[in-house]
Formats: structure tokens, sequence, C-alpha cells
């Protein structure tokens, strides 16, 4: 019996970015740390792009677990993303319009073809 596979959800987020920090953001993200990159793909992230367009960040990846608020949470736990997260965070400028809750404000996908 072959088990039915993992329907791939799509997401997309947008967050300003400081511009006073905009070269050290891109720096880091030139080589962003093994550990942070090994908890992405274990909490089941796959094709995750951050894209900039003047002070605006916009991400895009794919998810290909089975449940996503558990997985992120499993993230969140993470010490080394934490860390990572520590010097991000101040980096960035979340944008008015997100919901309670929000850092990255998530979008809404209108249209996808393969």
């Amino acid at each position: 019996m072959t088990s039915q596979p993992t329907q791939v959800r799509r997401f997309g987020q947008l967050i300003g970015l400081r511009p006073e920090v905009k070269e050290e953001y891109i720096k880091y993200h030139a080589s962003v740390w093994p550990e942070v990159l090994q908890t992405i793909r274990d909490c089941n992230i796959r094709n995750y792009s951050i894209f900039l367009k003047d002070d605006a960040l916009f991400a895009y990846f794919e998810y290909t677990g089975d449940d996503f608020e558990a997985d992120m949470a499993k993230m969140a736990a993470d010490p080394k993303t934490q860390e990572w997260w520590t010097i991000m965070d101040p980096m960035q400028k979340p944008i008015p319009t997100r919901a309670a809750g929000e850092w990255w404000a998530k979008m809404q996908e209108v249209f996808h073809t393969d």
C-alpha cells in the first residue's frame, strides 16, 4: 500500500527591512548558519526564498508536512533559530496591516500554475 503524497502548501509573507541594515541583512543571508538551515528542513519547509525590493522583504516557501502549527512551534523552540531571530528581528520592520500576532505578514495566494 502506498501512502498518499502530502499536498504542498505555498506561503507568501511580507515585512519591512530597516534601510540602515540592508547590507548587513544581505550579508547574513549569504551565509545562513547550517543549524538554522537544518531546522528549516526538519520543519518541512522547502523551496524557501527571500526577495528584497527597496525596503521590503518578500518570503516564499512551500510546506510539505502534515501539521504546520506543530512544525512552526518546533522551529520557534530551536535554540539556534532563536539566536538567529534575535539578530534578524531588530533589522526588520513589520508592516502596519499585519494581523495580530504576526511578525511577517501572511499574504493571500490568488494565483498559481505549475
